[in-house]
């Protein structure tokens, strides 16, 4: 038996209205059974759990308001301000109100025809199931409402199952919100199933839940059949090994995801590989967020294996991550290598870069000016990198070239200096670099560490210089 019918309780919103279009007061239990007596030969049926024992027309004479009212004296709950002043507007944000079953089954009876609400926000009202329910019937007969809200209601196994079922008879909800519900590597096979092949739902947040290996295997099937879903939220689970493998499969073959949101898992060498080789055929993806996972150096390299051919992904967020210098270079030099890549923002904000990062960014942003990197720097860092600057302005000062000042220390002509004149000639120069800067100049031109600058045009010679 459907677990809708097993406590199904008939529910009436309202009561007969008079011929002269009022409502009469509200009468006692025995009147209200009469009037449902009364009236089983007349009007539609509904074989929901929120019928009503008016006609639908005498229901619809109703406002939503007094509509509404009428469902909480019936239901036995204190009726909601906000639900009665904006019943008539698209989006109605009931978020942490503690609603709780009752107050959900009020709030599903005055909705079933409502028109106007678009955007029903649910989160943290202790709905539990039996307040899913209701609403889940409600949507049996609402066709205005494309955006739902239910996470953090204590759903768990059940609550999914019975979502799993309207969404395998639903054609309007194209956005549904299910973060911190409890589900489990069983529930999120109701919702799998249920999403094969489906092409309405655009948004689906699954944030939050506790989502392993077996879970993982069920979305990777799920993503590889679904031909709608546009926005994936899977972040704060447990995906990792086979769970994360199976969802990078799934990604391979989908041609609907741009957005996929998985921090806050357990991402490492063998799912970055995964997900590297997703991102080599995949041409719909534009933001990954990866956040707070465990991709360091080697992993990060092994994403780059699809980074490197990839044409679609925009944004890449790889924060939180035990990434160092290294693999922000790695990165780096990928996406500017691929001249094809739409990378236009990488997040490596927890990442301390070094110069030579610095200086591959410049050269990449001559070529792409609007790519945005977010990472962190020592003082020290750009410190060092304002040489550069300084010993440039010196020269264009003395309307000099680079190749000028080596000249002039180049007494026998020999194509090189020491790395002692040179710094010698700096001081004398009353050039303004400080000890640090001026041995990391010196290091920029001697990077063998010969302890000799040779100054012709080659790779120990900035062209910026």
């Amino acid at each position: 038996m459907d677990p809708c019918e097993e406590d199904s309780v008939v529910l009436q919103p309202s009561e007969e209205q008079q011929e002269d279009g009022s409502v009469p007061p509200t009468g006692s239990q025995d009147q209200v059974e009469s009037t449902q007596g009364q009236e089983e030969d007349s009007g539609a049926e509904w074989d929901t759990d929120l019928e009503t024992d008016s006609g639908t027309n005498q229901t619809q004479s109703l406002s939503d308001a007094e509509l509404y009212l009428q469902a909480c004296e019936r239901v036995g709950t204190v009726p909601v301000s906000l639900i009665l002043h904006h019943l008539g507007e698209a989006n109605l944000n009931l978020n942490h109100y503690g609603l709780g079953p009752l107050g959900a089954k009020a709030l599903a009876i005055v909705l079933q025809n409502n028109n106007h609400v678009t955007n029903l926000e649910l989160e943290d009202n202790s709905l539990q199931t039996e307040g899913i329910r209701y609403l889940m019937e409600m949507l049996q007969t609402n066709i205005s409402i494309q955006s739902l809200n239910l996470s953090n209601n204590h759903l768990h196994l059940e609550g999914a199952d019975i979502i799993s079922k309207m969404l395998l008879d639903n054609y309007y909800i194209k956005s549904i919100k299910l973060s911190g519900n409890d589900f489990d590597d069983s529930a999120v096979k109701y919702f799998a199933d249920a999403l094969k092949g489906d092409y309405v739902v655009k948004e689906l947040d699954l944030s939050h839940n506790k989502f392993c290996d077996a879970g993982g295997v069920h979305l990777g099937h799920m993503l590889a059949s679904n031909v709608g879903i546009e926005v994936l939220n899977l972040s704060w689970n447990h995906l990792s090994r086979s769970g994360a493998v199976a969802v990078c499969a799934g990604l391979k073959v989908n041609s609907t995801l741009k957005q996929l949101q998985l921090s806050w898992n357990g991402f490492s060498h063998m799912e970055s590989e995964s997900l590297g080789q997703a991102l080599r055929q995949n041409s719909t993806l534009v933001v990954l967020d990866l956040r707070s996972n465990r991709i360091d150096n080697q992993a990060v390299t092994l994403l780059c294996h699809g980074l490197a051919t990839n044409d679609t992904l925009r944004v890449l967020k790889l924060a939180n991550n035990p990434l160092t210098n290294i693999g922000a270079l790695t990165l780096l030099k990928t996406v500017k290598h691929n001249t094809q890549s739409a990378v236009e923002e990488i997040d490596i904000s927890t990442v301390f870069v070094c110069e030579a990062f610095m200086e591959l960014l410049e050269e990449a942003r001559q070529r792409r000016p609007a790519l945005d990197v977010r990472y962190s720097v020592m003082s020290s860092v750009t410190r060092n990198l304002s040489a550069f600057h300084i010993f440039q302005k010196f020269l264009e000062e003395r309307n000099e070239s680079i190749l000028d000042f080596f000249q002039a220390l180049d007494k026998e002509g020999t194509l090189q200096v020491s790395t002692h004149d040179f710094r010698k000639a700096v001081k004398e120069a009353k050039i303004r670099l400080d000890q640090q800067q001026l041995e990391w100049l010196i290091g920029k031109f001697d990077k063998n560490c010969t302890a000799t600058i040779n100054y012709r045009k080659n790779e120990d010679m900035p062209e910026s210089l």
